[in-house]
Order: structure tokens, then sequence, then C-alpha cells
């Protein structure tokens, strides 16, 4: 029998296991979903274009063939699925799973869910999935007027905190957030982060703190004419050449500084830390931008589960994904930001904005951002 393809209109996101389970019993419920995706309006064979009904297998729900040309049409075919030998029920298990589940879903803790016999298949979906989670030409941050965004950056992982004279493993991550206004909520009637909250974010691992880096970051991740808010590292002093309008602010060792100017990144670097180590306890550096992938795309899509379950399936768009040789030699390069255009700068140092101190420093200007600045340092 046919599997019974679906109106667009007409694909829930399972809001439960057992609806999960209604929606999705076998693999031929799974191939029906993801050809209703497909076409919309019925299907279109890739080699000829013939439009019409095709044959279907019982045994290969993935394949449809062409009544005109004879040829199959895959249906994982351009997703993080393609020439899978993995049954699409433990795709779309391991998709829901980790779209839906707030805290995220380790390797180990999804092979057992799923009965799976080798840890490394676990590990490889997973990893596919992770591949899926970086839309290719993703717009920037920063487009509203009235939204400005904050750049900070953070050291991440590593086994120790330091191993004497500045040496240690952990490694460089930068952030970009967008930060957005609504009304204040009172917290024992004082006013939490003056109405701000977090909007979209973008993450990736950096070399180091020179400019060619981090200028290089925000010119991939933030649109130029935006507010841009960072610490006063030496390091974003050509941010204004590059287009953007740049609010450096020097803490002069006051620690209160984060709550008042840069509340929202380090928000991020705290739950970012907390989650790798709760839910993965820790990551290896090969692999932490893909952790960084996954946190960004689950943070971006918290309010849209429908939208992180069909995204996770790489029906969007034209996903690579990497191949389990590929993860373990270190010959893949998990996806990041679009590719950079930013120039190297030789300034050192830290670049300091004297302002006055004192409340009418604490005033907002017409951004909506305090003025008053200082340096700030994780």
């Amino acid at each position: 029998m046919p599997a019974v393809v679906l109106p667009r209109a007409d694909l829930p996101f399972p809001g439960s296991l057992p609806e999960f389970q209604r929606l999705f019993p076998d693999d031929m419920a799974c191939a029906a979903y993801l050809e209703a995706i497909r076409w919309r309006d019925g299907f279109v064979c890739g080699w000829c274009g013939e439009a019409s009904e095709p044959y279907r297998f019982a045994n290969r729900a993935q394949v449809l063939r062409c009544r005109k040309c004879q040829r199959d049409n895959a249906l994982t075919a351009g997703t993080v699925m393609e020439r899978t030998r993995t049954p699409l029920s433990i795709w779309f298990w391991a998709a829901y799973l980790v779209s839906s589940h707030t805290p995220g879903i380790s390797a180990v803790q999804f092979q057992r869910q799923l009965g799976l016999n080798r840890y490394e298949t676990a590990f490889q979906i997973l990893h596919k999935l992770r591949a899926g989670m970086v839309r290719p030409g993703r717009d920037r941050l920063g487009g509203q007027p009235r939204d400005h965004v904050e750049i900070d950056e953070s050291w991440v992982g590593g086994r120790t905190r330091g191993e004497g004279r500045g040496v240690h493993d952990q490694s460089l991550v930068i952030a970009a957030v967008e930060v957005r206004q609504r009304k204040p909520e009172n917290v024992k009637g004082v006013p939490r982060r003056n109405g701000r909250y977090a909007g979209r974010i973008r993450m990736e691992v950096v070399p180091d703190r020179s400019a060619r880096s981090l200028c290089g970051f925000v010119e991939a991740a933030v649109e130029p004419g935006a507010v841009v808010v960072t610490d006063a590292w030496g390091g974003y002093a050509t941010l204004p050449d590059r287009g953007y309008r740049h609010l450096p602010v020097a803490a002069q060792g006051d620690p209160s500084v984060a709550e008042d100017f840069l509340p929202i990144s380090h928000l991020i670097f705290s739950n970012l830390k907390s989650w790798l180590r709760g839910c993965h306890h820790g990551v290896s550096p090969q692999h932490l931008q893909a952790y960084l992938n996954e946190f960004t795309f689950r943070f971006n899509r918290r309010f849209y589960p429908f939208n992180a379950f069909r995204s996770l399936l790489g029906i969007s768009g034209q996903a690579v994904a990497p191949t389990y040789d590929a993860l373990y030699s270190g010959s893949w390069q998990h996806p990041n930001a679009a590719a950079k255009t930013g120039r190297a700068s030789s300034e050192r140092g830290h670049r300091q904005i004297v302002t006055k101190s004192g409340a009418l420093g604490r005033q907002p200007d017409k951004h909506g951002i305090f003025c008053k600045t200082r340096l700030l340092y994780l």
C-alpha cells in the first residue's frame, strides 16, 4: 500500500512521546513525512522531471522509483541522512530528542535511549545532525534599528584552568548576542536588566584575540552599521573603520560593569559552560565548534520547536555531513560563520574611553545603551 502523504499544513510537530509514536510508528511514516516536505504538490522525478505517482518499496522506504525512467530517487539525498544505513525511524527519534530536550542529550544517553549497539553510531548521528544546524547564507545580527549587539569572548573547556605562567589548554570562544528591548520585569522592585533580553546569537572558536580574528568574526556575524558594544580590548579598535557604531566599555576594575553593560553575553557564556559540563561533561577542542553550533541552534529556536525539528533533518538546504573517518581523523572542519573579510591589525593594548562617572554617566544614550565605559575581562 502506498504511504499516505500529508499536505504541508498538516505536518505537526509532535509535542509528546505518545504523539511522536503515533505520527512516526515506522520507516514508511517517516518516509511519507520527508516526501510531503520535499514535494509539496506531489512527486517529481529528479532525473526526467516526470510528475506522477512513483513506485514504493516496503523494504526500502527511503527510495521512490520513477515509473517513466525507472530510476531511483532517494528521499535522503542532499540531507544529513544521505547514504545512511540507519533506519529512518532512528534519525527521526534523534531529531526529536535533540530538538525537544531542553538540556540536550549526550551520545551515551542517546545510545541507551534507542538501544544502539555501538557508541560510534550514536556519536556520528549526532554530529551529522549538528552539521545541519548551520544554515548556509544565514543573515547577520543587528538588523533592527532598536537593537544592539554585544560582543565578548571567553575561555572554554580545558582539563585545567592553568598550568603555570599563563599556559593552559582552553579554547577561546567569541560570541555575538542580539540585544532586544521589552517592558522591564521588576525583581524585588528593581528592573531586571533594564528590559534587555537576548535575541539571536552567533558563536565561534577563534585562534587568538587579534584584530584579524575578532573583527573578522564581527564582520561575518553582524550587519554593518549596527551598534556594537564590546570591552575595551584593542582588538576591537578598528570596528568604526569597518562600518560599525562601536561603543567600547572600559571596566576600570569595577565588577558591576558586567550587569550594566554586557549582561546578556555573560549570561550566554554562563549557560554555555553549564551546558557543556552538565550534559556532555566536557568536549574536545577538535569538536568544540560543533557543540557551539548546537547551542546556537537550540538557543535561536527555543520558541520554535517545529522549525528546529525539520531543520535537523536537513530539509531546509543542501547540508554536507561528515563521515565517521573524517570526524576522528580531524580532516572534517565543522561549519561556522561565513568567510571572513577582516584585515589584520597591528594595534595592541587597551583602548579606554574616559567619561564622567556617577549617576549622570549611567544614563542611556539615544540607542538605549549606557554610556559610562570601563575595562572588562572574563
